[in-house]
């Protein structure tokens, strides 16, 4: 189809083992260029070693990989030249100042004096750091570090980025801003490979997100498609009157009933069009509804189902 974008990154049958454990386990991913992808899976589930395979770190026994158009294995090199990789630590000179650290990635990348300098107030300017550039980064809070972790990963204009954890330990604040920045990065055209354990963010910024668990790929696609798998969904309907209630109660097949709050549960899987008619046959039948309200599943119930784990809590650094 004309519509559809090409990929950024593929991967096909991607085995890892560390000695005689197996870390990933024949893993296929596809990520549509300029999207954001999310990569999400419970403590050692191999999202990192994933990210370390794709931006060349390191090698797969096994798979075939292509980022921006080239063989991870036969051209890193070419590779290297299109990403940027932000961990889920900064890797920031704390001795050296923000410009400083900005400077020198210039130099690796080989930009010459000028086009340093101009790419380098460039960066400052778009992550506001005009204030602080000249400060040691040893001064720098959490939101300001991972801000400038960012922009020195842009230095070299990569078309795929990887983001591993990068909002881990921020404050509600710094993470909102971390997102804003990244959606901007997408609207000029970067592809962004994220992974994540805060479900808040993947359903914030991902347009397709892949749930990784022992090594496996058990479950892909939007955030809204994986919600739709998972049961548990229903409406809320509450009535004024005891007659109403138990007039819905007769139309509507298995409805749970609340005779004391005058309430029904009513299993659903919350598309528009099982909404709709749920509402007409209502209306047709002429019950009058006090209040009407829909519960889903969220990535958190999607998580739990797929990997039998819960959400880690805050700030757990992911292997």
């Amino acid at each position: 189809m004309s519509g559809e974008r090409r990929p950024a990154i593929t991967a096909s049958g991607v085995c890892k083992s560390f000695g005689e454990h197996p870390v990933l386990d024949h893993v296929d991913l596809s990520v549509a260029a300029g999207t954001i992808f999310g990569l999400l899976g419970p403590n050692g589930a191999g999202k990192t070693t994933v990210v370390r395979i794709l931006s060349t770190l390191i090698e797969a026994d096994s798979g075939d990989v292509h980022v921006a158009g080239h063989d991870v294995r036969r051209a890193p090199d070419a590779v290297r030249g299109q990403i940027g990789v932000t961990g889920q630590f900064s890797a920031l000179d704390e001795l050296l100042t923000g410009e400083e650290n900005l400077r020198l990635m210039a130099d690796l990348h080989h930009l010459e004096r000028d086009a340093g300098r101009e790419r380098v107030a460039e960066l400052v300017g778009r992550f506001d750091l005009a204030d602080a550039i000249g400060r040691p980064v040893s001064t720098y809070s959490g939101g300001m570090r991972r801000r400038l972790d960012l922009a020195m990963t842009l230095v070299g204009s990569p078309s795929v980025i990887f983001l591993d954890e990068p909002t881990t330990g921020l404050d509600p604040r710094s993470r909102r801003t971390v997102w804003g920045i990244i959606e901007e990065l997408v609207a000029d055209g970067v592809t962004i490979f994220l992974t994540t354990q805060y479900l808040d963010e993947a359903d914030q910024l991902a347009d397709r997100v892949a749930v990784l668990d022992r090594g496996r790929i058990v479950a892909e696609g939007s955030t809204d498609e994986l919600k739709r798998r998972i049961p548990g969904g229903h409406v809320r309907l509450e009535f004024s009157t005891f007659d109403a209630l138990q007039a819905a109660a007769e139309l509507l097949d298995g409805a749970a009933c609340d005779e004391d709050k005058l309430v029904l549960r009513l299993p659903t899987d919350g598309s528009m069009p099982s909404l709709r008619r749920l509402l007409d046959r209502l209306d047709d039948a002429r019950v009058d509804v006090e209040q009407f309200s829909v519960r889903t599943p969220d990535l958190d119930d999607v998580f739990l189902a797929l990997t039998g784990h819960p959400v880690q809590p805050e700030g757990v650094a992911v292997p």
